[in-house]
């Protein structure tokens, strides 16, 4: 017996072939699937062989012809896009360095100072530049401007050095007891690399002091004249012809002693108003360049005879003309003072006002013309001019005389002594209130300074 199955009906018939079109089209999908999976994994293996490829040879990276853009760089999942702080370009392969948050091609990372780049361990940094640390050393550690080798530490391990006020020169302390030479006008220690004049009293000149050092009393006249017109210019006339030598610093000393009275200023007294009967030696004729010092001098001693208060002034040699000129201008106002009659004042009133005629007559040399002098305008001009004249015939003042000029206006005004800064200070205070005309009268009928 043969079992046959019923016919199906055409419902029946056309589920089966609704089936049969879903079974095929879910192994489509499914072989698809498996090939693109396969093809991926192959490009995926490509990459990351030419990636091994240039990590063994990164010092020849991979070229590009010209006309063909290079792959895009290839990151793992997460991988944030490295740009380099030097050249702002994608760090695609090959080593690279991470510092202060931000990546660099090892080339990029360069000194800021010399440009080439830091491939030491260490390294040193200011704000966000990097530095070699030889080349910060060079930039922010301070030199010697003596020895010019780097200052120091001291004990504790701080940089600690000398600094002139004025000047600005650093120098290391062990130069203050090596037996260095300092300039006895501007004050500047002899560096190694130029040697000062030796002045031959144990005074040493740098060259530039050097330029304008008026150096015997033949020499020195022509200024001292000058001054004189200056203090007429203000109705400061001097009746008497008070003798002017330029000295040594020995006979200095020597004329100091002879004095019975009078206050000096230490350490170094530069000039002097002679009121007692001396036998002075003065220079006669210049000395002559030779080897870092002077030599040639030609001295000649000299009897000075009292013909009133005054006897005559000294003055240092070898000092720049306009510390020579702020010299003249404070022992003359001594002189002044004697002989119109000012007795017995004390240091710092009469010490103090005579700095003050140094400091104007420094004034209208640096500055002519800055500050208006304490007089009528006629004498005025006539004390600016009598000065200027004086310059134009040295050729006029050069830039390093001027800067010396300032320098001594400085010393003036900040020296630390109770006379001579101290009483400079109350004297020019007195007379920036009341002029100097009435700051004399008031010294001659008080002995003080108006307040």
């Amino acid at each position: 017996m043969i079992w046959r199955a019923p016919p199906r009906s055409l419902d029946d018939r056309s589920r089966a072939q609704k089936e049969k079109e879903e079974l095929d089209h879910a192994i489509g999908l499914s072989l698809a699937e498996d090939l693109k999976r396969r093809s991926g994994y192959r490009w995926q293996a490509e990459r990351d062989e030419e990636l091994a490829r240039s990590l063994q040879d990164s010092s020849n990276p991979p070229l590009y012809p010209p006309y063909a853009p290079a792959p895009a760089p290839y990151y793992s999942y997460g991988e944030t896009q490295r740009i380099c702080g030097g050249c702002k370009h994608d760090i695609r392969f090959g080593n690279y360095l991470g510092c202060m948050g931000t990546y660099f091609h090892p080339q990029c990372f360069c000194c800021r100072s010399c440009g080439r780049p830091i491939v030491e361990n260490e390294f040193s940094l200011s704000g966000r530049d990097p530095y070699h640390k030889s080349c910060f050393k060079e930039l922010a550690h301070p030199k010697c401007e003596v020895c010019h080798q780097f200052i120091p530490t001291n004990r504790a391990g701080l940089i600690e050095y000398r600094c002139h006020p004025f000047w600005s020169q650093k120098y290391c302390p062990s130069h203050e007891h090596d037996n260095t030479a300092r300039c006895c006008s501007c004050e500047r220690l002899e560096s190694w690399d130029a040697r000062y004049v030796s002045l031959g009293d144990g005074r040493s000149l740098c060259f530039e002091c050097m330029e304008s050092a008026i150096m015997d009393t033949g020499d020195c006249q022509p200024l001292y004249h000058a001054i004189r017109d200056y203090y007429e210019g203000m109705n400061m006339r001097l009746d008497q012809q008070i003798p002017m030598l330029l000295v040594e610093r020995q006979a200095l000393n020597e004329a100091i002693v002879g004095e019975k009275s009078g206050l000096h200023h230490m350490p170094e007294t530069r000039g002097l108003c002679l009121s007692e009967e001396q036998t002075v030696t003065s220079i006669l004729k210049r000395p002559t360049f030779g080897r870092h010092q002077l030599v040639g001098i030609k001295t000649q001693p000299q009897k000075l005879t009292r013909k009133c208060e005054v006897t005559a002034i000294l003055v240092l040699y070898g000092l720049p003309r306009l510390l020579t000129g702020a010299i003249l201008a404070h022992e003359l106002m001594h002189g002044w003072l004697r002989l119109k009659g000012y007795r017995n004042l004390n240091p710092e009133v009469e010490e103090g006002i005579c700095q003050v005629l140094s400091y104007m007559w420094l004034e209208s040399e640096v500055m002519p013309g800055f500050k208006n002098m304490p007089s009528s305008s006629t004498s005025t001009s006539a004390a600016s001019s009598s000065s200027s004249s004086s310059s134009s015939k040295k050729g006029g003042k050069s830039k390093v005389e001027h800067k010396l000029g300032e320098f001594f206006m400085h010393q003036i005004a900040n020296d630390s002594s109770p006379a001579y800064g101290g009483g400079f200070r109350s004297a020019n205070a007195a007379v920036n209130k009341y002029g100097l005309r009435r700051t004399l009268d008031h010294i001659h009928l008080t002995g003080n300074f108006p307040l």
